[in-house]
């Protein structure tokens, strides 16, 4: 069987990042995968991307031209849109065109139009990442019985208010005019497939539920003490870990809900401190009442599995998830993780057993969960063993390229049949 993969990029955000550890996952279990992308960062040689100058030009263009439109969207909402209105030779490589079956992932920034979407004439299944899919233009939208995908998006009100094009509306519209074939869907979650299948667009399109794969052989525990030291963090006192790309910087994020729980907590845990990756040191350090360890954006797996070994506490804040490779990953290495139960969190921390999962947005049940967490050491041990145990039974290659094969051949039967 032979596997291409379609992505926007190899690298550069989890979507990318999940997308190449399944290429990966599936070539070391000794499949043919190829992956083609709009944009290519890595160096692996199973990643076909644009070759030339001017390949290369219009690949860093066409997403610079594709959100220049989307700032004269009239929507109020912040979240990252993509039009994807110009065609591209991405899915006309002869990897695509060779391949038994197509694995679609994240597209946004241009790389594919929609039209182009719909004329695909092979077997195809495809993962989603986030919403863009089932939604407008929009990547992440609220989840609410009001949402627009969920009711197919009418027509905005007190649109005097509002100048500008309604985009949201008109991508989803190009969308449900040109879609015409259902194909097999893929969500990393369960509140994303509940999401797909209540949405407007692709309420009768086939979902599987098929978590995103991490190779739990490099994210590992590795010895509190010795990573610690490695990253040059206090040994001995308890440390809060937080990440995301761009720090604080994104909203989704939660950033603004974990600073009130730290605020709380560190008048009722003595000397307990916070590290925090995926952003370096801002010039405005943010006072937490806890000291803070910044360690910046971290580029290599092996960099992060020291960062998970030498905490704690994983906290993944965030408003909404689909399933975030920072509690997949902290939980390989044996690190319990509290995060709010909303979204696709519920799939990565059972409650109580590897970590703690918060009343929606309660920061000061936030604190309580760390708190929790850490307060027994034969608990935090058992939790220890527990999240690794989570990971390996549920995110290792092993578990997950079974599920990826069996849609896959099923997909292939159904398109022969």
């Amino acid at each position: 069987m032979k596997i291409c993969h379609v992505s926007a990029s190899d690298s550069g955000g989890g979507a990318a990042r999940a997308a190449f550890r399944l290429h990966m996952a599936l070539q070391e279990s000794g499949f043919s995968s190829i992956m083609q992308v709009a944009v290519k960062h890595t160096d692996e040689l199973g990643v076909c991307g644009p070759s030339g100058r001017i390949e290369k030009a219009v690949a860093a263009v066409r997403p610079v031209i594709d959100q220049f439109l989307c700032k004269i969207n009239n929507s109020n909402l912040s979240a990252y849109r993509s039009l994807n209105f110009l065609p591209s030779t991405l899915l006309k490589r002869k990897s695509v065109g060779s391949a038994d079956v197509i694995n679609l992932h994240w597209l946004g920034g241009g790389s594919v139009s929609i039209g182009q979407l719909g004329e695909i004439d092979r077997p195809c299944v495809w993962t989603l990442h986030d919403m863009w899919p089932f939604c407008g233009a929009e990547h992440l939208a609220p989840d609410s019985p009001v949402a627009r995908w969920r009711n197919g998006y009418p027509h905005l009100k007190n649109l005097a208010d509002r100048p500008g094009v309604d985009f949201d509306r008109l991508i989803w519209m190009w969308k449900k005019r040109t879609w015409r074939r259902p194909i097999p869907l893929i969500a990393p979650s369960n509140w994303l497939a509940r999401c797909i299948r209540q949405s407007s667009l692709m309420k009768d399109w086939p979902v599987f539920v098929v978590p995103n794969v991490l190779d739990t052989s490099r994210f590992r525990p590795v010895p509190k003490k010795t990573a610690r030291s490695l990253l040059n963090l206090p040994p001995d006192i308890p440390l809060v870990l937080f990440g995301a790309m761009g720090g604080g910087r994104d909203p989704n994020k939660g950033w603004d809900l974990l600073h009130s729980a730290l605020l709380e907590l560190s008048s009722t845990i003595s000397g307990i401190e916070c590290v925090v990756f995926g952003q370096s040191k801002p010039a405005d350090s943010p006072c937490v009442g806890m000291p803070v360890h910044w360690l910046g954006h971290l580029h290599d797996d092996v960099t992060l599995n020291l960062v998970y070994s030498a905490a704690d506490v994983m906290v993944v804040p965030s408003r909404q998830e689909n399933l975030p490779q920072s509690g997949t990953e902290a939980h390989s290495c044996g690190c319990p993780v509290v995060a709010f139960d909303v979204a696709g969190l519920p799939d990565v921390v059972e409650h109580q057993v590897t970590g703690y999962l918060a009343a929606a947005y309660d920061s000061s049940d936030l604190a309580n969960g760390i708190r929790w967490v850490l307060e027994d050491d034969d608990r935090y041990s058992r939790m220890c063993l527990a999240a690794r145990d989570r990971a390996v039974n549920r995110w290792s290659p092993a578990a997950v390229v079974p599920q990826y094969l069996n849609v896959y051949e099923q997909t292939i039967d159904s398109w022969i049949s």
